[in-house]
């Protein structure tokens, strides 16, 4: 009996492909959306001086039902510990855990901002995780393509100390430019082609080497982008057509399509 209950727990909690399951993480949506409008109104002064005890019980009625969620996927999951100190598992932890320390500590409330890690579970409605294929075919060319953007990012740090070194040589304190680490950040913001304004070359040498800068600093957005995008049509090209069961137990995503039990954990499909 207990098991049967636990088992269906598990398939509302965990699964949602199921109705109830669906219905349980629109619950969890509507609740997120609710908690962090709360945590947003409440930093804004003449609100909280109005609304601020109501805000602070919303807080707590939805970090306790937070709290009992928490609890039950604890209940509920085959292995505990696993779940405990998954990447969910811990984001489920750093939901809760702000509102309590606001009580046994001083100025605790400023963690509130962890509070808004509970968007984070809307990825699991959106299938937007390592499970699903797409997510599969971003990690596996993310992975494919690490040491080939570690160059490339090794060399656009060598080209923004050689940079950054000339810029503090050229224009000097009079131009802003008072250290070599200024002058580096200088290059980073033009790089980036963000350019705040806050330092700005004055000699003719140093506005051609800013120009150079700027236009270096579109080819270096493109590299990274083609190294991955290759990386993503290989990985698309490789992933096999057929699909796969994801076992509701340890989340294995690698079991054949008629599989009945789930290679790793053994657990039913």
């Amino acid at each position: 009996m207990e098991r049967n209950y636990r088992k269906k727990l598990h398939e509302i909690i965990f699964e949602a492909e199921t109705p109830a399951g669906k219905a349980f993480d629109i619950v969890l949506i509507i609740l997120i959306l609710i908690t962090v409008l709360a945590v947003i109104l409440e930093s804004v002064s003449a609100i909280h001086s109005r609304f601020g005890t109501w805000l602070i019980l919303i807080e707590w009625i939805i970090t306790i039902l937070f709290t009992i969620e928490y609890i039950v996927r604890i209940w509920t999951s085959p292995k505990p510990f696993r779940y405990i100190s998954s990447f969910y598992g811990i984001i489920d932890f750093l939901a809760i855990i702000p509102t309590y320390l606001g009580v046994i500590f001083t100025g605790a409330m400023g963690f509130a901002v962890i509070r808004g890690l509970r968007l984070l579970r809307i990825f699991r409605i959106l299938k937007i995780t390592r499970y699903s294929n797409e997510g599969r075919i971003i990690i596996e060319a993310l992975k494919a393509s690490r040491v080939k953007i570690l160059v490339f990012l090794f060399a656009v740090i060598t080209i923004i100390l050689i940079i950054g070194t000339m810029m503090y040589l050229i224009e000097g304190e009079y131009s802003g430019f008072t250290s070599i680490p200024a002058s580096i950040y200088w290059t980073i913001v033009t790089l980036t082609t963000v350019g705040y304004g806050d330092m700005t070359p004055v000699s003719d040498f140093g506005k051609f080497i800013a120009s150079f800068v700027m236009i270096i600093g579109y080819g270096i957005i493109a590299v990274p982008t083609g190294i991955v995008t290759f990386e993503i049509a290989a990985s698309t090209r490789k992933l096999p057509e057929k699909k796969v069961k994801i076992c509701p137990g340890c989340q294995n995503p690698h079991n054949d399509p008629d599989a009945l039990f789930c290679k790793m954990c053994g657990k039913e499909l």
